[in-house]
């Protein structure tokens, strides 16, 4: 692992007691919606064995079980064990019948399974933090089997100026200091420096289709300040 990714690591792991409840408070719970919309787009079916990339403590992995139901299978993969420790804690919605999800430390950019293996996968803010994305997508290509999709959630700079001055008062006068709080201002400054660097969704797109896949189209939400990128392989 690279300096850079032990970083990026280490973020994650200090964030992780406080991951939730800072996404709540932070997106008023928009976050929900965004990664339901997520497994929605990565069209997995009841049945299926699915992949959650960059799964962190879990909130996406559980939907994507409730949506393949009991006959499928779900793996959550993150390189953060303390993600992962509060991924394996917490408990699915008992009303809705969900599939068993196995918890697995792994690299995003040297993912653990062989090829050919899921049926449907899901990112949810992990793109960004990859310290190659084109080498991530060409493994997410490797161990999806032909035709099946994956979606990837992440945030995004708006071309909409005005949007663009938004998320930038969004991030230093509620993100940064709220985060103050709990100690954790530098590893929630770390989004904006982030984004300077990401890639537009038309850059995606392109890197998609470097990859390897057939289809790629990406979605603005949230007004540009969010978006799913949407690829088949």
């Amino acid at each position: 692992m690279t300096q850079n990714a032990q970083e990026i690591q280490g973020i994650f792991n200090r964030i992780a007691p406080m991951y939730n409840q800072l996404n709540d408070w932070l997106s008023l719970g928009q976050h929900r919606v965004w990664k339901k919309m997520t497994v929605t787009w990565s069209n997995a079916r009841p049945g299926d064995t699915c992949l959650d990339l960059c799964c962190g403590s879990g909130d996406i992995a559980i939907a994507l079980s409730q949506q393949v139901g009991p006959s499928g299978y779900v793996f959550g993969v993150d390189f953060s064990p303390q993600q992962l420790a509060i991924a394996q804690h917490r408990e699915k919605p008992f009303l809705i019948p969900s599939s068993p999800i196995s918890w697995v430390e792994g690299d995003a950019l040297n993912i653990p399974f062989p090829p050919n293996t899921f049926d449907a996968a899901t990112m949810g803010y992990g793109l960004r933090n990859v310290t190659n994305i084109p080498l991530s997508l060409q493994e997410l290509h490797r161990v999806l089997k032909k035709g099946a999709k994956a979606a990837i959630l992440d945030f995004h700079r708006p071309d909409n100026p005005l949007m663009q001055s938004f998320q930038q008062w969004y991030l230093q006068n509620l993100v940064v200091p709220t985060a103050e709080k709990f100690n954790l201002t530098q590893e929630y400054a770390y989004i904006n420096a982030s984004l300077e660097k990401f890639p537009t969704g038309s850059e995606q797109i392109k890197l998609a289709y470097e990859a390897g896949f057939t289809h790629a189209v990406h979605y603005p939400i949230a007004g540009g300040m969010m978006g799913v990128l949407v690829i088949t392989n």
